[in-house]
């Protein structure tokens, strides 16, 4: 099955080693091994550059920005930052309830399930460290902004359920649907209509990505920003003109 993307739509930056692409939710970073299910971004990618590899992912549901390196030298430059801590990854999320983080630093350690969740594990668990601070709040919600220190599957997510604020839409880990009719007053809805969630997905953002473009090189550092597509776009437009 065919994804329907537009590498160039989509490109954030480029130069001779590196490809930044604002990711769309709904689609995953790898191909998925469900049969039919779309191409995998990186796929995707390889349709127009076959050597291009990926050094780090984004969860299927998670937006913005993700770098592609196109030859091997590319890739383990990049993949060496990740391994020693040197690429800053900064996520927004819309998160339940009102929360006042000014450099809240969640250090909980993390333990991957057999079906593709993960739980906190003090025991077994791998180091996972998360750095969160309030951007805007809203009547019932906050957007945050969220710093990774480590890259753990889904660290994001349960550190903030942890923090009893768990993300909008994140199921899995405690976070609820959120309607128009509950931040709107005199919202009235047609008869014989249900009513749709103002987002579909996990609401999380991966906002900007920097990373050095030469090994050992801060002069060749670059910071990428994806702005948000338009369903968190959306989303966030309705929690400020309902404020």
């Amino acid at each position: 099955m065919k994804n329907k993307i537009n590498i160039a739509e989509l490109t954030l930056f480029e130069n001779d080693d590196y490809l930044v692409l604002n990711k769309p939710p709904h689609i995953s970073t790898l191909d998925e091994r469900t049969e039919g299910a779309p191409l995998g971004l990186l796929r995707v990618v390889r349709q127009v550059l076959p050597d291009a590899q990926v050094a780090h992912r984004l969860d299927k549901g998670t937006s913005g920005a993700i770098a592609f390196a196109k030859n091997p030298d590319a890739y383990r430059n990049l993949a060496m930052q990740f391994e020693h801590r040197q690429v800053t990854k900064v996520y927004h999320a819309v998160v339940g309830g009102l929360q006042d983080f000014v450099g809240i630093n969640v250090y909980l350690p993390i333990l991957p399930q057999k079906n593709g969740t993960v739980k906190i594990d003090k025991l077994t668990g791998k180091e996972a460290e998360t750095i969160f601070n309030t951007i805007e709040v809203f009547k019932a919600h906050t957007l945050v902004e969220c710093l990774p220190i480590t890259g753990r599957m889904h660290q994001i997510r349960i550190h903030l359920a942890c923090l009893n604020s768990p993300i909008v839409m994140d199921e899995t880990y405690g976070g609820k649907p959120i309607f128009l009719s509950q931040i709107k007053s005199k919202f009235n809805l047609k008869n014989d209509t249900e009513e749709l969630p103002l987002i579909s997905r996990v609401a999380l953002h991966a906002r900007a990505l920097s990373f050095m473009l030469r090994p050992n090189d801060e002069e060749s550092r670059v910071t990428i920003e994806a702005p948000y597509p338009k369903d968190m776009a959306a989303l966030l437009n309705q929690l400020r003109k309902n404020n």
